[in-house]
């Protein structure tokens, strides 16, 4: 009988490797900012583990808070010395101690893969692409890039205008041009042994790795932090949510945020029906609820007894009354889905895997959440929510 082989016999075993350090002037704690809710050294994870061709996903970080979030996101932490972590320190360095490390293990690869934490695109597919190209001996060296057409110039002496890759005075249309790559610095797959002689990240034959237009922001400062934040709300808003537990604020997510306050000052909310539907199906599929509102009137308890869901409501520190609830229910809080509103949501929020806005959320809201819903709150969007979970 012949035996399969696995993929670790066939093809040449692949690292992804993370340079993440702690330390950062523009935007401090760069690593650990958010992009449609997810820190930027994580997002960098889970790219690099989507990759088909990546057999081990390593993050290298001086940082303890970056470590435990890369390990908790299921990479290998290897810890960078404070040498190697400065302003000064280059990426190939990073990259040479942690090959050394893992080699000190007993671990040997044939191909790195070198990611950025501070590209929150990655395009997994073009990753693994790269990967096989390397493995299979076509190229020494892969780097994303992403086809442009313009014209670049550059200021010369006494600040006239020169041109770098044109004629100035011979304007072809765009059809007519050869277009030219810019290198994103999302990733660079090399040949191990050629990055062990030279030390660099271009050696031997050298390719592209096009990729998509979309994918090409780099993280260097606030205002390119901010339009991430907002591509990701555009390109993220779809698809399964794999989570163990749902969490929600109740008024702006329950409710349409209004209220009908009578003579005796009773109020009065409007809640949707196929919303309560959706809270039916989640509990008969066997996944928790909670309802933690800051509220403390009694229509918050009354829906949910009507739900049949637990609250715990009058709460002002619902970052650390969903620790706690998260550790009573033996969920961890990255596998937990937290539907909020308005801003006294964001400490909860900033704490689990799935944070979630409501479609007319507080714009700080859905600046920090990983998803967007459609729906506003109070008409559907608990439902919209809990057909996306029950669908992974």
């Amino acid at each position: 009988m012949t035996r399969v082989q696995t993929r670790d016999e066939q093809a040449p075993r692949a690292v992804a490797i993370i340079p993440a350090r702690g330390g950062s002037k523009q935007i401090p704690r760069k690593n650990l900012e958010r992009v449609g809710g997810v820190p930027l050294v994580v997002r960098a994870v889970h790219a690099a583990a989507k990759a088909a061709s990546i057999d081990l996903v390593v993050v290298s970080t001086d940082d303890d808070e970056i470590a435990a979030v890369a390990q908790e996101a299921g990479a290998r932490v290897v810890r960078r010395p404070a040498e190697l972590s400065g302003d000064t320190a280059s990426s190939e360095s990073a990259l040479r101690h942690a090959v050394d490390e893992l080699e000190r293990t007993g671990e040997r690869f044939a191909v790195i893969a070198f990611l950025q934490a501070t590209s929150p695109f990655i395009p997994s597919d073009a990753l693994s692409a790269a990967v096989d190209a390397v493995a299979a001996g076509e190229a020494d060296s892969v780097f994303s890039a992403v086809e442009t057409y313009g014209f670049l110039w550059r200021q010369g002496p006494g600040g006239a205008a020169e041109a770098v890759n044109h004629d100035a005075a011979h304007r072809p249309r765009r059809q007519d041009r050869e277009p030219h790559h810019l290198e994103t610095g999302a990733f660079y797959v090399l040949r191990a042994e050629g990055f062990r002689e030279t030390g660099h990240r271009f050696f031997g034959r050298v390719r592209l790795a096009p990729v998509p237009a979309w994918s090409a922001i780099e993280i260097d400062d606030a205002e390119q932090l901010a339009a991430a934040r907002a591509l990701a709300a555009l390109r993220d808003t779809s698809g399964p949510i794999p989570v163990r537990a749902v969490v929600t604020d109740f008024d702006g997510v329950h409710t349409d945020d209004t209220a009908i306050v009578d003579a005796d000052g009773e109020e009065r909310v409007r809640v949707s029906r196929e919303d309560g539907m959706g809270v039916s199906l989640l509990r008969r599929a066997g996944v928790p609820m909670l309802i933690l509102s800051t509220e403390v009137n009694p229509v918050v308890r009354a829906r949910a007894e009507k739900l049949r869901v637990p609250v715990l409501h009058g709460i002002d520190d619902k970052e650390s009354a969903l620790r706690q609830w998260a550790h009573e229910q033996g969920v961890p809080l990255a596998e937990i889905a937290y539907l909020g509103n308005d801003v006294n949501d964001l400490p909860a929020l900033r704490i689990v895997g799935w944070p979630i806005a409501v479609a007319d959320a507080h714009p700080q809201v859905r600046a920090e959440a990983r998803v967007v819903l459609r729906r506003r709150g109070g008409d559907g969007a608990v439902r919209e929510l809990v057909e996306r979970v029950l669908s992974s």
